[in-house]
């Protein structure tokens, strides 16, 4: 009886399911263009949330066969050692793999030791700006001269000094009004009827009304 042939199956086994997968019709549906998926043929009038969704799922599809096919890759290789004698030779030490571990994992190519310093440690980009304006000051490098973070947050705080300013507001640090014509607008309204008579004016005591003052 082989010495592998318990790890032959379960390999046999893995690469049956795993060619199932790779030749199903979802498979071929991702190397369509996403409106044959969606069965639009315009998104100009969908909501970009909806667009989102469907572009997030088929990313999502594209990366779980993208991983199938790896796998199945992966599964070939340790057949072909199987039937060429050298199945179970760790590539890295040419130590013999423990056969509990191809047990557990029948495509292993080295020994535990060796495979854990091959583990990737590669982490997210998210993390590089995920940290506080420090870490993009550079105040104190001589080197560096371009608009960094503290810069940027500095630009956006100093309109926090402006009393006219809040936020929503319609007055900004150019005194430029915005939404209205005429400064009286500002703090001075009507009902739904428009004008009527000075006793329908209703006068609210605002930024704009201050402004007005001040200017006067």
């Amino acid at each position: 009886m082989n010495k592998w042939s318990k790890q032959k199956r379960q390999l046999e086994d893995m690469k049956a399911k795993l060619e199932a997968r790779i030749n199903s019709d979802a498979h071929e549906e991702t190397k369509h263009a996403l409106s044959a998926s969606t069965g639009e043929l315009s998104n100009y009038d969908n909501h970009p949330a909806d667009t989102a969704t469907d572009l997030y799922e088929r990313e999502k599809d594209t990366a779980i066969y993208a991983h199938i096919e790896k796998e199945l890759a992966d599964v070939n290789l340790a057949l072909n050692k199987i039937n060429s004698g050298t199945y179970g030779i760790c590539e890295k030490t040419g130590q013999t793999i423990p056969t509990e571990r191809l047990s557990a994992n029948p495509t292993a190519r080295m020994i535990v030791a060796e495979a854990r310093s091959h583990i990737a440690d590669d982490r997210p980009v998210e993390e590089e700006v995920l940290d506080s304006f420090g870490r993009y000051n550079y105040d104190n490098d001589d080197s560096e001269t371009e608009f960094d973070a503290e810069d940027a947050y500095q630009s956006v705080a100093r309109f926090n000094e402006n009393s006219m300013v809040y936020e929503d507001a319609s007055l900004d640090e150019g005194e430029e009004l915005i939404g209205y014509v005429e400064e009286l607008e500002g703090f001075l309204s009507t009902g739904i009827e428009g004008y009527t008579g000075t006793d329908q004016v209703q006068f609210q005591r605002n930024v704009h009304y201050d402004h007005y003052m001040d200017e006067l």
